[in-house]
């Protein structure tokens, strides 16, 4: 198809049909008044809905629908587009309308060497917001182009406390001590097995849709634009991640456990798959807080950035969920601050900066368990003095005394909530 002034004219009326159509929900972001952003993230967190509340923000401030521009990239309609194309978008908007535009562009990473077009945008004035799936969008390449005219922001899928305000519940004061703690407990239920995908609350058959956008990512995010040829061996590298998300692993395990399938592939193969899955923001790593630099770069314990996604592959698999679902907390808090401890006792989660320690596990009731994740907790301690220790549970609630210090033992609903 030839991408002409008229098409694009065509798709800035519908994108303002849209527009005015669409219901949003305020995502919990705090964004500069008059910054340009770049929002990332896994597809389907919601940076559309960032772009669909920038536009209704702009409309209650008085600007008109004919000044604000939506173009979607995924669009088939531009799948051949260039670069070198885009300023027909320009073109087509003063076709009808005489104003400056205020331009969303959703998923720009799809043309390619785009970030010359939003520099110059930029430098001529223009107010541009853009949404991308991959993190090559924050190369060092990119954002040197841009020249730091862009704020980067990553858009992760619902918290637990946006989930529950989009399933109508408003908690009062001292909701934690009545009837609403019940009702919690059961919206994270659903939570920790499914995430936080806002679409996915539409939706009743919840595996089907989680499938559906893991191949979406996978074949479209991955394999196509990393021109993987060895798709077997890629979908092995997902599944091995999944069933170790608690444990540290190494490009050269996963080699060797994928080669003990019968596919062919090798270390350096996985650790680009790794990396691809990274930039697709399937899965986040955290490193080991004791380890010299060069193990950090080969050894690390691998999180997928939303619970629905490790689930579609595991079975049964609460400790492994939970531990995952406080992991995705702390890298939207404290992002590459987040390490893990592996010497010759574990904590799950260490902020030195903070001096914050947690350690995920299901329950404590077990007696070795308890004292397993006390220990590690403790030890960390004597190296380390931390100011907050905490064990997140399932249900489990207390506070242990261990040589003069406090551990809270923090249900994950309220810890999620805090």
């Amino acid at each position: 198809m030839i991408i002409t002034k008229e098409i694009f004219r065509t798709i800035i009326l519908e994108g303002q049909e849209l527009l005015q159509e669409v219901a949003v929900y305020n995502r919990r972001y705090e964004l500069e008044e008059n910054g340009k952003y770049v929002f990332v993230g896994v597809r389907q967190a919601g940076k559309s809905y960032m772009l669909f509340n920038k536009a209704k923000s702009l409309l209650n401030k008085g600007h008109s629908i004919e000044e604000i521009v939506y173009v979607n990239f995924d669009d088939e309609r531009l799948v051949e587009l260039k670069a070198d194309q885009l300023d027909l978008i320009l073109q087509a908007h003063q076709t009808v309308c005489d104003q400056k535009p205020i331009l969303l562009f959703d998923e720009i990473q799809n043309v390619e060497h785009w970030e010359k077009f939003a520099r110059r945008l930029v430098n001529m004035k223009y107010t541009v917001f853009i949404t991308g799936s991959n993190a090559k969008m924050l190369s060092s390449d990119i954002m040197s182009t841009l020249g730091g005219r862009f704020i980067d922001q990553m858009i992760f899928p619902y918290s637990f406390e946006e989930y529950i305000e989009v399933a109508g519940f408003s908690l009062s004061d001292n909701w934690q001590y009545g009837k609403e703690a019940a009702q919690i407990q059961r919206l994270l239920a659903d939570y920790i097995k499914w995430g936080g995908f806002p679409e996915l609350t539409l939706y009743k058959d919840k595996r089907q849709w989680l499938n559906s956008l893991y191949e979406k990512i996978l074949l479209g995010d991955i394999v196509l634009r990393n021109k993987i040829k060895n798709v077997a061996a890629l979908r092995l590298v997902m599944k091995k991640v999944a069933e170790n998300v608690m444990r540290p692993v190494s490009g050269r395990r996963i080699a060797n456990l994928i080669s003990g399938t019968g596919v062919k592939t090798n270390t350096t193969s996985v650790i680009d798959y790794l990396q691809y899955a990274k930039e697709a923001f399937i899965i986040f790593p955290l490193t080991n807080y004791y380890s010299s630099f060069a193990d950090r770069e080969t050894t690390k314990k691998y999180y997928f950035i939303d619970n629905g996604l490790l689930s579609i592959f595991l079975a049964d698999a609460e400790t492994a969920l939970l531990e995952n679902i406080c992991a995705i907390k702390l890298y939207k808090k404290y992002a590459d601050k987040v390490y893990y401890i592996n010497d010759d006792v574990e904590t799950d989660f260490y902020i030195p900066d903070e001096g914050y320690a947690v350690q995920a596990s299901y329950s404590i009731r077990d007696d070795n368990t308890r004292e397993r994740e006390v220990k590690g907790l403790m030890k960390l301690h004597d190296k380390h003095p931390l100011k907050r220790m905490e064990i997140v549970t399932y249900d489990e609630e207390t506070v242990i005394d261990a040589d003069g210090c406090q551990i809270a033992v923090v249900p994950l609903w309220k810890w999620l909530l805090m």
